[in-house]
């Protein structure tokens, strides 16, 4: 960041008072620009033991498959940024469950969210960031060519529960690779 988004004058990187890290200051105005972790948020679909993803069309991960999901907008809880992405991402419409995993990537500065969910209907279709859509059976998960580790951790716990009749919440942390050497 260079400039503030009040002002518009020259921002500097420095530790506010009362602070405990580096912060985009307006040397004009004073404002401080924060920078948090964004959130994305989606869900696992489920219709009759059927899992529903998307083939991105977008980068990053062109090409690979993804649950349902994205970035939460201002101004949305969780369960509704979760409604908005299925429906963007699927054109799918969606009963949200609980909570069902949470990951935390510190290096990207994100945290995925997935809720449990069971489609309406199956009037799915491929939205503005989606190649296509198909529903996959635990056995027809294109496991080499899920878009992210994050999905991955997600859906390898959800048919475990499944299998174990039980559902829990799922927290885990994904490290870079280097740091798991």
């Amino acid at each position: 960041m260079y400039f503030c988004s009040q002002c518009g004058e020259a921002v500097s990187l420095s530790i506010p008072e009362g602070d405990n890290l580096p912060r985009h200051v307006c040397e004009s105005c004073g404002t401080i620009h924060y920078q948090n972790p964004k959130l994305v948020i989606g869900c696992i679909a489920e219709w009759q033991e059927q899992i529903l993803l998307c083939r991105r069309s977008i980068a990053p991960r062109y090409g690979l498959w993804t649950l349902p999901a994205g970035f939460m907008e201002n101004g949305e809880t969780t369960r509704q940024g979760a409604l908005r992405e299925t429906l963007e991402e699927a054109c799918a419409r969606v009963e949200l469950g609980e909570l069902f995993s949470l990951v935390n990537i510190p290096h990207i500065n994100q945290v995925h969210l997935f809720y449990r969910a069971r489609l309406l209907d199956t009037g799915f279709a491929a939205g503005l960031e989606t190649l296509e859509t198909a529903l996959f059976a635990e056995t027809e998960i294109p496991w080499q060519e899920l878009a992210f580790q994050s999905v991955t951790l997600c859906l390898r716990a959800y048919f475990a529960d499944r299998k174990a009749g039980q559902f829990v919440l799922h927290e885990e942390e994904l490290r870079p690779a280097a740091a798991h050497a």
